[in-house]
């Protein structure tokens, strides 16, 4: 299902998992994995972790005595005038049927909304090489909202997230800032009509994260140990950058998949007396970041209210590429987690990975190729945007873009408030002096997933 707004020429469940550690092989076993309570780490003060000898992910359960909650849950009523009443819908519950042509106006600007809770990854990301806070969050968490303009988001920001891809380059590959956590206020929660938990994402930035975003070759993700699937398979850059563990990064405490998943189930037992949704959201990169913690959390059971009701879990992916093969997609729709894809058609990333092996290349002559296994496939509902400028190609892929083409459709351009997003991120690669051997081994990666792609 997809709705095309042309504009023309606009400006722009256990916890133990295959992680991979610093100095341990990828496939460690499961089967000694132990699950261990742990508290966040501040984000004001740097710390230092070391890897331990088996993979876990640390399950945070320490909060603060349960509060009242805001309101009790309510059954829902025929009034769908307000977004309180209709939350459900517009999370996702009936496919967005009849939401998305026409494009219903509570529905954009949701969409917006949380677009700008991925802008904000943008704004406040730190791309000054003379800082101290270089290629992390500019500002601590208690005020990076405000900071980049959004003080009545009604959000509170209660973790950062940090993640780095397991490659051996030059220089290394710490771990870097790449989103954050936070959950409504009780003010915006009666407006909501629930308690709601998002996770932003921003998209690739540092070298190490194109180079992750070129390991097209499919990996089972392996997420849940008693159940492992082999058949779910998934991109493995966007898997090391979810899963591998940094132990020597100035502010993290181990992976990005540890990290959200003992924040979210924190929050979950905080209010578990209250309607509450998990939404999550990114761009490029960090939708399939997105993409792949909303699996996580849903194949793990993990989304689970204090009545034992499901929690529905959104993905609003922005520019976003393909994440896995059919099996992903298959188990994500039985898993009911649900995904809003928004694109822009002249955007080239979101044609990757799977350019020639996809979802339109499974079947020759009504029968299933033998390679269909290894085939990327999208997931979700797509709403489809069309908007290029012949002067500024980088625009297709610019957040900025979108957000401004989804606030208003019908004008001929879109005003920006100063450099776009892409356009600074793409300065800033650049500006890189990446070592001659990173081309090669860039070059002989590409090679091998294809190879492995095509089962030669």
């Amino acid at each position: 299902m997809a709705i095309h707004l042309p504009v023309p020429n606009p400006s722009p469940g256990n916890y133990a998992n295959p992680q991979r550690q610093r100095g341990h092989s990828s496939t460690t076993s499961t089967a000694g994995a132990v699950a261990t309570v742990a508290a966040p780490p501040s984000t004001f003060a740097p710390q230092r972790t070391r890897p331990s000898a088996s993979p876990t992910i640390a399950v945070n359960t320490r909060h603060a005595a349960p509060a009242a909650p805001v309101f009790a849950p309510a059954r829902r009523n025929n009034d769908k005038s307000t977004l309180a009443s209709m939350w459900r819908e517009i999370q996702g519950e009936g496919d967005w049927a009849g939401l998305v042509e026409p494009l219903h106006p509570l529905l954009r600007a949701e969409i917006v909304r949380y677009g700008e809770l991925v802008a904000a990854t943008y704004k406040a990301f730190d791309l000054d090489p003379g800082s101290k806070r270089y290629l992390n969050c500019k500002y601590g968490r208690t005020r990076m909202l405000e900071e980049v303009g959004m003080a009545g988001a009604g959000y509170a920001v209660t973790r950062y997230i940090y993640a780095a891809p397991d490659l051996s380059l030059p220089g290394g590959c710490p771990s870097r800032w790449v989103g954050y956590v936070a959950v409504a206020s009780d003010d915006a929660a009666r407006r909501l009509g629930r308690r709601d938990i998002v996770v932003s994402f921003r998209g690739t930035v540092t070298g190490s994260e194109w180079v992750a975003n070129m390991m097209s070759s499919l990996a089972p993700a392996r997420f849940d140990p008693s159940d492992p699937r082999p058949d779910v398979k998934v991109e493995s850059g966007f898997l090391s950058v979810y899963t591998s563990d940094d132990g020597t990064g100035r502010f993290t405490c181990g992976s990005c998949r540890n990290q959200v998943l003992s924040e979210v189930t924190r929050l979950l037992k905080q209010y578990k007396n209250e309607d509450v949704s998990i939404t999550l959201a990114g761009h490029s990169m960090g939708s399939s970041l997105a993409l792949l913690l909303g699996y996580d959390l849903a194949e793990l059971g993990l989304n689970r209210d204090g009545r034992s009701n499901r929690v529905p879990i959104t993905v609003y992916s922005f520019a976003g590429p393909r994440v896995g093969n059919t099996g992903f997609k298959s188990r994500c729709d039985e898993l009911a987690v649900k995904v809003l894809r928004v694109v822009n058609v002249n955007d080239p990333i979101t044609k990757l990975p799977g350019v020639f092996l996809n979802e339109n290349s499974r079947v020759l002559g009504g029968r299933l190729v033998p390679w269909s296994c290894a085939c990327y496939t999208h997931i979700g509902v797509e709403l489809a945007l069309d908007f290029f400028k012949a002067g500024d190609p980088a625009c297709v892929h610019d957040l900025e873009a979108y957000l401004g083409l989804l606030k208003c459709p019908k004008v001929a351009k879109v005003k920006k408030q100063g450099e776009d997003l892409v356009s600074k991120v793409t300065k800033y690669v650049q500006g890189q002096s990446f070592h001659a051997a990173w081309r090669w081994q860039m070059a002989a990666i590409q090679a091998c997933d294809l190879v492995q792609s095509l089962g030669i």
